[in-house]
């Protein structure tokens, strides 16, 4: 459902709605950044008194009707109302599906399923970003691509009716044999004071503060370089797919290695490759650096999840999630609006280099904060 923006809104806001501001246009992340925040905290608030199964269906219903929205929208309006359904419904469904394989995969394993869920979900944001890319270069931005949005919708919704049942039994007996230390007040404890858990936060809503950034001004960097479309959504799709396709290795990986390891370097990699970016033009060359960039989010996706994970008790497990969660989604209303307004006011360049450095400064964060393992 997020692939489905993912390489053509720009676009599509400047040729349906005529909204040519950098800061307008990234309106749709903030919409979206802020419903999600709100939907993950939500989920881990109320996880275990509605029920995983609950939740989830809640999610995609919510879903049904944006790419109708995204379709008939008479004006940008429609379109920020969509990403706060589509930010609601990530919240809900993405959420509760991680919550719930944490619960059925035990604690050895916890990275290698993390690794397979973020690698679906990626893998199909690229994916769909590459097909929307083409589709918009074949037959215009609206309403061809959307179309796609309708079947998404339905088998989500379908797939949770028919097969998913749901895992609070799980739970219940891993607390039963679980002998973790309680946080006390999850909120607090996760957001700042814990150190392991506040340094994962803080990495996390900067992660997602730079890919707030590259999902709104990396096509707009490609369309100021003149590549067409269909260049533009397939360079727009290699950074989630190697971000997606790397967590098969790398969910393992933290199951083994060292997660403040993990964490450092893929923040620090990230960093590095948004640095460079604006000072080369070549399609090799932006390639290159956005597979980089994939590469490093892989590192620290899954890795997040499981620290986390390994770091509370099974009953407080969902809410400490939802409020990671809470805050590294914010990052994506921080970053459209940082580099929105940074973009606007100095140029794409100033905003590239800006969210590049703040990662750099996170990576640091991790390795002088977080204590060893």
């Amino acid at each position: 459902m997020v692939g489905l923006e993912r390489s053509i809104f720009p676009e599509f806001a400047e040729q349906e709605f005529s909204v040519q501001s950098t800061s307008a246009i990234l309106s749709f992340i903030t919409a979206f950044g802020f419903s999600k925040a709100f939907a993950n905290y939500l989920t881990g608030r109320l996880i275990n008194q509605w029920g995983r199964k609950r939740l989830l269906l809640a999610g995609w219903f919510i879903a049904l009707p944006i790419p109708f929205l995204l379709i008939y929208a008479p004006s940008w309006n429609w379109v920020i109302f969509s990403n706060i359904l589509l930010g609601l419904n990530q919240g809900l469904a993405w959420s509760t599906t991680v919550i719930m394989k944490i619960d059925l995969v035990g604690q050895k394993d916890r990275g290698l399923a993390m690794g397979l869920n973020e690698f679906s979900g990626y893998f199909s944001v690229g994916l769909m970003a590459f097909l929307t890319g083409f589709i918009a270069s074949e037959f215009g931005v609206t309403p061809y691509p959307f179309y796609l949005g309708i079947g998404l919708v339905l088998a989500g919704l379908l797939t949770t009716s028919i097969w998913v049942k749901d895992t609070n039994s799980f739970v219940e007996y891993e607390q039963q044999i679980d002998h973790s230390q309680s946080l006390g007040n999850i909120f607090i404890q996760t957001s700042f004071r814990h150190s392991t858990l506040s340094s994962v936060t803080q990495a996390g809503l900067i992660n997602n503060l730079n890919d707030g950034m590259i999902w709104g001004l990396f096509p707009m960097l490609l369309l100021g370089l003149n590549y067409p479309m269909q260049i533009v959504g397939l360079l727009a799709a290699i950074y989630p797919s190697f971000w997606g396709f790397g967590q098969l290795f790398t969910g393992k990986m933290a199951d083994h290695y060292s997660k403040k390891k993990m964490l450092f370097w893929g923040m620090f990699v990230q960093g590095l490759a948004i640095l460079t970016m604006p000072l080369f033009t070549g399609i090799y060359e932006l390639a290159a650096l956005a597979a980089v960039l994939g590469a490093g989010t892989a590192l620290v996706y899954p890795t997040f999840l499981t620290t986390i994970a390994s770091t509370t008790t099974p009953l407080e497990r969902g809410e400490s999630i939802g409020t990671f969660r809470l805050w590294r989604d914010l990052g994506y209303v921080f970053g459209a609006i940082l580099s929105g307004a940074l973009a606007d006011i100095f140029g794409i360049t100033v905003a590239i280099l800006t969210v590049g450095a703040l990662t750099i400064i996170s990576s640091l964060i991790i390795q002088f904060r977080m204590p060893k393992e």
